[in-house]
């Protein structure tokens, strides 16, 4: 049976990111006791971090075999936007070891839950980059491999990367433009940018080469996953 190692910190904290993973009767004690007592107390003592564990893994599974035909052996830079814990990098390094992995991420969590962007803000954030290290380095990913950048105190890294992907964070809960700029900076021509949208189309625009590699319509999730290559304007 595939699973994460899960430490309890990092169980809880997968669950705040993804409540679909807390179980039916935890999400209903969290819609009558709210976001603060079931974060701080019920998490806490009544979460069952092994369960957690295995459908997160299952969960990140899913989403490594939308882009597993696109990574090879040389492809050596990974850039991840918004990776969470990073279960799909976790992943990704069990199927291609030894790669180098740059996570950038805020490192705090929001006292409300939030679909959506309006403009080119990035006020939100559900992390712990103590966490996240911890996790990535108890599901086999070597301390060396792991670069976590701080989005409001570090500097981007400003190397060429193989694969950027940002599932479910890059112009679904914020606008691509925050980061457009940077990225035009960090690709090469071959570079693969993956993430989630609602407005496929629009990135004909952007890029030379755009393919919708998964459609979603679930109703929280409704979005095509993207993978990209090549600004039109570099």
């Amino acid at each position: 049976m595939k699973t994460f190692t899960l430490p309890k910190k990092a169980a809880r904290l997968i669950v705040l990111q993804r409540i679909e993973l807390a179980g039916k009767n935890l999400k209903k004690i969290r819609k009558i006791l709210g976001r603060y007592f079931f974060s701080n107390f019920i998490t806490k003592y009544f979460l069952n971090s092994a369960k957690v564990g295995f459908e997160y893994h299952k969960i990140m599974q899913n989403e490594y075999l939308t882009i597993k035909e696109f990574i090879s052996n040389e492809d050596n830079f990974f850039l991840s936007i918004g990776a969470g814990v990073g279960g799909l990098e976790a992943i990704i390094n069990q199927n291609f070891p030894s790669k180098n992995y740059y996570f950038i991420e805020k490192n705090f969590i929001s006292k409300k839950v939030k679909y959506g962007w309006t403009g080119k803000l990035n006020s939100e954030a559900y992390n712990s980059l103590e966490i996240q290290r911890e996790f990535l380095k108890s599901n086999q990913m070597n301390d060396h491999q792991i670069n976590i950048i701080d989005f409001d105190k570090d500097n981007f890294p400003m190397i060429k990367f193989d694969i950027i992907t940002s599932l479910f964070s890059l112009d679904y809960h914020y606008d691509f433009d925050l980061y457009s700029d940077y990225l035009k900076k960090v690709s090469k021509k071959n570079t693969k940018i993956i993430f989630d949208t609602i407005r496929a189309e629009h990135f004909k625009k952007i890029f030379k080469n755009v393919e919708i590699i998964k459609s979603s319509f679930d109703t929280v999730h409704r979005s095509k996953r993207i993978i990209c290559s090549q600004f039109i304007n570099p």
